[in-house]
């Protein structure tokens, strides 16, 4: 009698679910791929580090910066109110960059492994809905990144016991992060549903993410520097809105990055002048929800395939780069050069036409541009610092792009043939494990020589520009500055050893991060590993050494610029502003030749250095490659 009592009350009370509540619970809170992917993620050791250094390096550099600005002495509360606002400006600045560095590494996955056509054969068979598949794609790979940054906010309220930041600024840097985190998961989500992407888009995605930022970047300091900016000219512009870090910066720095005032604009132009932090946020957003709406009609419609059609023959525009036709098992002869592997390494880069046509557009487009800023500024319409800055940024961010694309090909020269299987074959012909290295070296380093040709190229110009004065431009082609204790000094544009310099240490420089990410896809079994690996360990050594560079080129007189030119990076910064880079040495320290004397010095330096760690390496590489290869024989 109990029994059918408990019976009658669960009939009673236990009420079917609603159709929509259950339909929501698996498409967001229960989805089978969110859940699947947050299970499958939290058992890797991999995450877990990552999580750690992520923290690790958070609260290790928030300690610093307090520790570092409050001094040993007594401080009033206003002066630690300025310290504890200083020290959270610069770690959300920090937050933001690893939570661009980190997204795409978590999201990397949703673009390799779901690109395989096997893999959606395999998906597309379940039950699951459109709205399922593209949702537990993009909630499963952020949950890792949104518990990181949620770790983070109690590390953020703890500058609040100082004074001096408010709640405002710290849920605001948050939502910049999110928001931004959002839109670069979505993106990526967007290319694994495309099914046009595979393993090799996960490099280009990168690129895409830092070009982005850095061209934005590079307008907004060229629009606030010739006063189109916002509040008088030096405000907020167009680009501070579609930048997290232009957004951060007018949150944080409202007396730097003034907004226009309220009800001065009208149209677009108040939302983006008037409101860029939100405007970012409501922009991301929009755009995230239209990519994955979008997503959800074409994941199951085959993707972008489904608008690509296939044609029989050779195509016109094929048979002027020489490709034979799609999917076809023969194409015309080519001649081979005396180490096949460097020839195909070279080569083989340029097998399809989608490749030529993005390596050859680089390269016309940079061309063109370097051409553009010279043109500029010989008509008068850019001045001396606009030009600065101007070639600045148009060099750096190049450099950056072809450094990136460095790293990818050579992460993945090895495993990717150990992944289809190509290495067995070649293992079996004559050529030996020097040979081979020697040949991904040199293929490599060739296929990139004229990428290099356009930042190199563009300081050439200058170079060149300046050394014969400029053409007779009105204006000259120096600058006068004031320098402590020396007066005004009249400093070139550029130097003019610029064009010798810079491939100097530009060169060596990119044979070490092939050479580096070699190794990591030699000791690598996948290729993502292999790149994520070289990422970091070069993004460390390079990061490292030029902070260093940078700051003892700008302190320290006499080997302060030798040690400046150790990296790319701050080399440039002194070939182009020689007064504010090497300022010690050119202001105390024996003045512009000197310091010119010790940075050529240091290039030469540097590119030995350079040339002996790349041997080290591939010595090291030929004794081992045996072992490595037969260690990880047989991984795919």
């Amino acid at each position: 009698m109990p029994d059918a009592q408990n019976l009658d009350l669960h009939a009673r009370y236990d009420l079917p679910m609603p159709v929509f509540v259950r339909w929501m619970l698996y498409l967001i809170p229960l989805n089978p791929i969110a859940v699947r992917l947050v299970q499958n993620g939290s058992r890797r050791t991999r995450h877990l580090y990552i999580r750690a250094a992520y923290l690790a390096v958070l609260i290790l550099v928030l300690l610093w910066s307090l520790i570092a600005r409050l001094g040993g002495g007594e401080l009033d509360y206003r002066e630690l109110a300025i310290n504890a606002a200083a020290s959270f400006t610069f770690i959300a600045y920090l937050q933001l960059a690893l939570i661009c560095i980190l997204a795409p590494v978590f999201m990397a996955g949703a673009i390799a492994q779901e690109a395989s056509p096997r893999t959606w054969e395999v998906l597309l068979t379940t039950p699951l809905t459109a709205a399922q598949i593209v949702l537990g794609n993009l909630l499963g790979r952020l949950f890792f990144i949104i518990a990181l940054m949620v770790a983070t906010l109690p590390l953020f309220a703890l500058t609040q016991f100082f004074g001096g930041v408010s709640m405002r600024a710290i849920f605001g840097s948050f939502a910049i992060s999110a928001f931004a985190v959002l839109l670069v998961g979505t993106i990526a989500i967007a290319l694994s549903v495309s099914r046009l992407a595979g393993k090799r888009a996960v490099f280009a995605f990168y690129v895409c993410v830092i070009s982005y930022l850095a061209i934005t970047a590079g307008i907004d300091v060229f629009l606030r520097n010739s006063g189109r900016g916002a509040a008088g000219g030096g405000g907020v512009t167009w680009m501070t809105a579609i930048n997290p870090f232009l957004a951060l910066a007018a949150l944080l720095n409202p007396t730097d990055f003034p907004t226009a005032p309220e009800g001065t604009t009208r149209g677009f132009a108040t939302w983006f002048l008037e409101h860029p932090v939100r405007t970012w946020c409501y922009g991301s957003l929009l755009l995230s929800v239209l990519l994955m709406v979008v997503s959800t009609f074409t994941v199951r419609s085959g993707g972008l395939n489904l608008f690509s059609g296939e044609e029989g023959g050779i195509p016109w525009y094929r048979k002027v780069f020489g490709l034979g036709a799609a999917g076809a098992e023969s194409r015309p002869a080519r001649t081979v050069w005396h180490n096949p592997i460097a020839w195909r390494e070279a080569a083989a880069r340029n097998s399809t036409l989608g490749r030529i046509f993005a390596r050859y557009a680089f390269i016309a487009i940079g061309a063109l541009f370097g051409v553009l800023l010279l043109a500029l500024y010989h008509t008068g319409s850019m001045n001396h610092n606009d030009f600065r800055t101007a070639l600045l940024a148009t060099v750096w961010g190049e450099l950056a792009v072809i450094t990136l694309v460095a790293i990818n090909m050579a992460a993945t020269a090895i495993s990717r043939e150990r992944e289809d299987g190509t290495l067995d074959l070649l293992l079996t012909t004559p050529i030996t494990p020097s040979s081979y290295l020697f040949g991904k070296l040199r293929g490599l380093i060739a296929y990139l020589l004229p990428l290099l040709a356009v930042p190199l190229g563009t300081l050439a110009l200058a170079s060149i520009y300046v050394l014969f004065g400029g053409f007779a431009r009105l204006d000259g082609v120096t600058v006068t500055t004031p320098i402590a204790g020396v007066g005004t000094l009249a400093v070139p544009v550029i130097l003019p050893e610029a064009a010798l310099l810079a491939p100097v240490v530009v060169l060596p420089f990119i044979a070490f991060c092939v050479m580096v990410g070699l190794q990591w896809s030699l000791r690598s079994k996948g290729t993502i590993s292999s790149v994520v690996a070289t990422v970091g360990i070069v993004g460390a050594v390079a990061g490292l050494v030029g902070l260093c560079g940078w700051q003892a080129a700008l302190s320290v007189a006499w080997i302060g610029p030798a040690l400046g030119a150790l990296s790319p990076g701050p080399l440039v910064f002194a070939l182009v502003s020689p007064e504010t880079a090497m300022m010690q040495t050119v202001g105390g320290g024996g003045g512009l030749e000197t310091a010119r004397i010790s940075l050529a010095i240091g290039a030469v330096s540097a590119a030995v250095i350079y040339c002996v760690v790349v041997y080290a390496i591939q010595s090291g590489m030929v004794r081992t490659f045996d072992m490595t290869v037969r260690r990880l024989a047989g991984v795919r």
